[in-house]
């Protein structure tokens, strides 16, 4: 009798042991765009400030095929709660209409957790363009039909989306040059590889703020903060608004405690008056919500912008 007390309290010890060890392993959040970008950098804020409250955080940077090379991997990995994906509207959207096929399922592959952040899709262009502004850059697209070169950190992601469906809508045109992630395209930018780029004043607020860049447009009914005086799309006589959105998917098949477990986690960092500060120093709106809130959003979003993909009749990439 003595011997299997012994047994069990040695069972049970194991058992904490292994628990304990598991509750140490760093939650791996895979960002499908490059390092250094707008996305990158608000994930690496909520990293560090999810591993000051005890949960240690690993940002893995997977970017290429617009978000495809990330989602898969994370739709691939063990469903235990330790592998996350940013997701957007790109990842869980928007490739299914602009790729042939998919290596995942957005809507079976994966288990909403919650949103992080969102903020408005901008454009922004050198101050040697020979337009200031939304306004002056049709204008000038339709004098000079296809000399404008667009960049995106994307061909599925919103902020190439966006722009898609305005120039569509107002009747230009540009060439657009996808890159895999902000950070490249901001370079195609400064180098004079692109004339104007969609992206979000995250990426450029540092270059706003020095002169290098300038903020053509925001799409959104208010101006931001962090840059006052670049107009928004409305302003100059657009009504057209498109925002980013940024949330966590774990794979399906995540038991529901562990997705619970971070929802919570994050929900109480993003919530933090300081976190907000920091965040939109960055240009970043802080916003949670719980996973059922998630997967409405995101069928919202879908039942949007899909359509207004579909209607550009893109071909489809293999």
């Amino acid at each position: 009798m003595a011997f299997l007390k012994f047994i069990t309290r040695a069972l049970i010890g194991l058992s904490l042991v292994a628990g304990a060890a598991h509750a140490q392993q760093p939650l791996r959040l895979v960002v499908p765009f490059a390092a250094g970008g707008g996305t990158d950098q608000y994930v690496r804020l909520l990293a560090s400030e999810l591993a000051k409250k005890g949960t240690p955080v690993i940002v893995e940077n997977k970017p290429g095929a617009s978000g495809i090379v990330a989602a898969d991997y994370v739709a691939r990995a063990k469903p235990d709660g330790l592998t996350v994906l940013v997701s957007s509207l790109g990842t869980l959207a928007s490739n299914t209409v602009l790729f042939e096929k998919l290596p995942y399922d957005p809507k079976k592959d994966f288990a909403p957790v919650t949103q992080i952040a969102y903020q408005p899709a901008i454009v922004v262009g050198r101050p040697d363009l020979p337009y200031r502004n939304i306004k002056e850059m049709v204008a000038h697209a339709k004098a000079n039909p296809g000399k404008i070169n667009r960049g995106s950190p994307g061909e599925a992601i919103l902020t190439n989306l966006a722009p898609l469906s305005f120039e569509k809508t107002v009747g230009i045109s540009t060439t657009h040059v996808p890159f895999n992630g902000d950070s490249p395209a901001i370079q195609g930018l400064l180098s004079g590889t692109i004339d104007i780029d969609g992206t979000s004043i995250t990426s450029v607020l540092s270059l706003v703020q020095s002169g290098k860049l300038r903020v053509l447009g925001v799409m959104d009914g208010r101006r931001l903060p962090q840059v006052p005086d670049a107009p928004t799309f409305k302003e100059q006589g657009f009504d057209f608004e498109a925002l980013l959105w940024y949330s966590l998917s774990a794979p399906s098949g995540t038991p529901n405690d562990a997705v619970m477990r971070l929802n919570k986690a994050v929900n109480e960092v993003i919530a933090d008056p300081a976190f907000v500060t920091r965040a939109r120093a960055m240009g970043m709106e802080p916003r949670g919500s719980t996973p059922q809130e998630l997967a409405k959003f995101v069928q919202t979003e879908h039942d949007r912008w899909v359509p207004v993909l579909q209607s550009l009749n893109l071909p489809k990439q293999h």
